[in-house]
């Protein structure tokens, strides 16, 4: 198939660090040129990609509180689609609203993946205006909160098979990775760490919107002296990390729409610990991948029975439900049936 594949802006394709939509994005992009398919990816210009590269501006540029700097780049983006369009089959957006009204009057079948939450106020006032427009969720509980939209699947993210994996290691502490923001969870994980008299190890990224949060309330607990936190750290650091941890915490306190550590922790044989919100009762097997719990209590209560927990089985559960291969083949699945749907506009033109 000839499929554009459209990314954000705001960090380059694949980020160099944090950035879960454009990883998702690199993941998805280079997995279906693996599979043969004729793949273009929009994006910014410092993006690395094995598909033919179209870049929408030079280089990523993260979110600043100017309307003109965020919205004139994606406008131009949109244009820039716009004019290749009949070259595709289908286009397939990452960039939650802003295709819905130009590429719902053309013909070339197009299809939206959103990537965050949907229970804000202003989420109905735009979706409802396109109901019809073909989306994907990334889980079934993403979409709770909108769930009668133009929905043309789930799609579960997965990552490369061989991009992570376990390494020899004692297990001798907890793992906390991610973003350092209240809906994550860093406050309960120390809170966890330190009812069980374990050593809590925080390798996650401090952004400049939850700076504030980051020296008032999280600083101070991470002078802790079981508590070490290591900052950001990239992909090749990432199997040592988790391989050495007894458990990922995910201690969540939002709608999690997926949650991409969990299963980069298991393709480290690592078990997560999460709590019971959003997408974790789709990703987390409870007994087998690791434990779905609902408070700190619970969490503490599942550390004493990791020794049910087989590191070797949670790999191998990693290897059939979340590789880029399932993923891809799920895209393929609803790319293939979209395209179905509309073959008589196609013939007409735009």
């Amino acid at each position: 198939m000839r499929i554009a594949q459209v990314a954000p802006l705001f960090e380059a394709v694949p980020p160099r660090r944090y950035g879960g939509t454009e990883r998702v994005v690199h993941w998805l992009t280079e997995e279906l040129v693996a599979m043969g398919h004729d793949v273009t990816l929009f994006a910014s210009g410092d993006s690395i990609t094995s598909a033919r590269l179209v870049p929408a501006r030079p280089r990523a540029a993260r979110f600043v509180p100017n309307f003109e700097e965020n919205g004139a780049p994606y406008m131009r983006l949109l244009e820039l689609v716009r004019r290749q369009a009949h070259e595709f089959d289908v286009l397939h957006f990452h960039i939650d609203f802003w295709p819905l009204s130009m590429f719902s009057r053309q013909s070339t079948p197009f299809l939206t993946t959103l990537h965050g939450r949907m229970d804000r106020d202003w989420v109905r006032d735009i979706y409802d205006l396109f109901p019809e427009a073909p989306l994907v969720s990334i889980s079934d509980a993403q979409r709770l909160p909108a769930r009668d939209l133009g929905w043309a699947g789930t799609v579960h993210h997965g990552m490369p098979a061989d991009l992570l994996a376990p390494l020899p290691a004692r297990q001798d502490y907890l793992a906390f990775l991610g973003r350092i923001s209240p809906e994550k969870g860093i406050e309960s994980a120390i809170h966890i760490a330190a009812a069980a008299g374990l050593k809590l190890r925080v390798a996650a990224k401090v952004g400049a919107e939850d700076a504030d949060y980051h020296a008032r309330v999280v600083a101070p607990l991470l002078r802790d002296e079981r508590v070490e936190f290591i900052g950001e750290i990239s992909d090749a650091e990432k199997p040592a990390f988790l391989s050495g941890a007894k458990a990922l915490l995910f201690p969540i306190d939002w709608p999690e729409p997926f949650g991409l550590v969990m299963i980069e922790a298991m393709a480290c044989g690592c078990p997560v610990i999460a709590f019971r919100r959003g997408s974790v009762p789709e990703v987390v097997e409870d007994g087998l991948t690791g434990f779905i719990v609902d408070d700190v209590a619970g969490a503490v209560a599942a550390l004493g029975q990791l020794h049910r927990i087989d590191r070797a089985q949670v790999r191998r559960r990693f290897e059939e439900r979340w590789t880029a291969r399932r993923m891809a083949d799920d895209y393929l699945s609803i790319y293939r049936r979209l395209a179905r749907v509309r073959p008589a506009l196609r013939a007409v033109g735009d």
